[in-house]
């Protein structure tokens, strides 16, 4: 092998085992790719805005290959996914659309307050109760605020929609793989929209080991959640929901303070 392509593939590991890792947790617990990778490629040294935009730019892809792998295990409600997509693409698309008149930063600390919250009534749910499945009713306005969150906020999806779902008693395997693949859906109507203002800058080695990584590991987080019992995780979602939105609580204070 040419040493120029040592070389590239040096430099290019790093983003690979960060896509990986993020995305194995998204899979499995429907959220959480989008902090655990800007946080990662962050501490390696990437600026934010090079990170966020490769963030965006890779979750594309991986989205479809966990899509796919979500409906190949059984993982998927097509009557809540029916219920979702809709709502979500609608509030993703305007959330890009009314993104440049929209500070981020002072709605943002509300929001992860509210999702901490959120993910300490999951685990202590989960530790004294085991998970009752009930049919949700809350859903296409669900889907609407989340589809907005993700795109006016960089991010929200997975937390809003996956929390929300469980605590209305939806079953935690069907609701991770319904909330994955509805992402995809989601995800590429706010990446076309975004595309149509920023054309290809954001495509960068970040984005090409995030998107390597990401689809090696989408398979793997299906297969999680199609075998791991539903009080487990709705632990795990609790723990990963608490300990995510709270970092964003202390990173959203220290930017504004």
């Amino acid at each position: 092998m040419p040493e120029a392509w040592l070389q590239y593939l040096e430099i290019l590991l790093p983003f690979i085992l960060v896509g990986f890792g993020a995305q194995v947790v998204d899979g499995a617990l429907g959220m959480a790719y989008g902090v655990i990778s800007s946080s990662l490629l962050l501490a390696i040294g990437v600026p934010p805005r090079a990170a966020s935009a490769s963030v965006h730019a890779a979750e594309t892809c991986t989205t479809a290959v966990s899509a796919l792998s979500h409906v190949l295990h059984g993982n998927v409600d097509w009557k809540l996914f029916s219920r979702l997509v809709i709502p979500g693409i609608i509030g993703g698309v305007t959330g890009a659309y009314l993104l440049s008149n929209i500070d981020g930063a002072i709605i943002k600390p509300y929001i992860q307050t509210y999702l901490a919250t959120i993910g300490l009534w999951l685990l202590w749910r989960g530790l004294m109760y085991p998970p009752k499945t009930r049919e949700p009713r809350f859903i296409a306005p669900l889907g609407l605020v989340g589809g907005f969150l993700d795109a006016s906020g960089g991010g929200g999806w997975g937390p809003v929609v996956t929390s929300n779902l469980l605590i209305q008693g939806a079953s935690p395997r069907h609701t991770i793989g319904t909330v994955n693949t509805v992402e995809f859906f989601l995800t590429l109507s706010i990446s076309l929209t975004f595309l149509l203002h920023l054309g290809w800058e954001t495509f960068t080695t970040a984005t090409v080991g995030l998107l390597l990584g990401g689809v090696i590991a989408a398979p793997f987080g299906a297969m999680i959640a199609r075998h791991v019992p539903a009080k487990p995780l709705m632990i795990m979602v609790g723990i990963i929901l608490t300990l995510t939105a709270s970092y964003g609580v202390a990173r959203s204070l220290e930017l504004i303070g």
